[in-house]
């Protein structure tokens, strides 16, 4: 089976109709969303819509902190997210806060781990940014695998004999075989606000049959949606750091 893997969608209706595109295109029959559905961009009734129709038809959708932050007013957001997330409050509808409130903070399937952001303490939604944060998720759980988001940079780890951990930067599409004698923690990119760069809305494919993992970039029309956070009235750096992928 082919998974497609997305995270930090932050209500980037254009960059998750691309995203969603291209994993069908690439074979998708199953989808796992890593949250933060919304956040930032300027359409997150129509993303959590979208990601709300995915979990009829059987995906894994996990709780991000922008989720989170909607109704939990402990979590800590700068200046320019807490204004994101006043504003998101106010147009999304009673079922969609609810979608969103009811998400779990992970999920487990096979020999899979789905977090948003670290494994080892999910409510803390604290950054895997190197080796030792990735020891740590892999010391918390049994998961061969474990998938997470929230850093909007795409990264993979692996851990090998006598605890030892490998840190790969993704540079291609290729399928990177995941040794079943190994664990191995994906960092996947965002579809919303990608940060490494590369302004191109990321997502992975996990190739169950052949044991390999996808990471893939698709491009989108960032001047629309530029264009919805400008009109909004959102803060102009959302709009300008979709171009830069910063």
């Amino acid at each position: 089976m082919r998974i497609a893997l997305i995270s930090d969608i932050h209500s980037n209706r254009e960059a998750y109709e691309a995203v969603l595109d291209a994993a069908a295109r690439q074979g998708a029959a199953r989808y796992i969303v890593l949250g933060d559905i919304v956040g930032y961009g300027a359409d997150p009734a129509w993303c959590t819509r979208k990601t709300m129709e995915l979990a009829e038809g059987g995906a894994i959708v996990v709780r991000g902190n922008h989720d989170q932050a909607l109704d939990d007013p402990a979590i800590s957001m700068n200046e320019t997210a807490t204004v994101a997330i006043d504003w998101t409050r106010g147009q999304l509808s009673t079922g969609e806060r609810t979608f969103l409130a009811g998400l779990p903070l992970q999920a487990e399937d096979s020999d899979c781990l789905y977090v948003h952001s670290n494994a080892a303490s999910p409510a803390r939604f604290s950054y895997v940014t190197d080796s030792d944060d990735a020891l740590r998720q892999f010391a918390s759980c049994r998961a061969r695998l474990i998938f997470c988001g929230h850093l909007h940079r795409p990264a993979l780890y692996c851990l090998g004999a006598h605890d030892k951990v490998s840190a790969f930067t993704p540079t291609s599409a290729n399928g990177i075989p995941l040794l079943s004698q190994r664990r191995w923690l994906a960092v996947m990119g965002s579809v919303g606000q990608p940060r490494d760069g590369n302004p191109a809305a990321a997502f992975g494919i996990l190739d169950t049959r052949r044991g390999e993992l996808e990471f893939h970039r698709v491009g989108y029309d960032i001047e629309t949606a530029a264009a919805k956070i400008r009109a909004a009235g959102l803060p102009d750096s959302l709009a300008a750091r979709l171009f830069r992928g910063r």
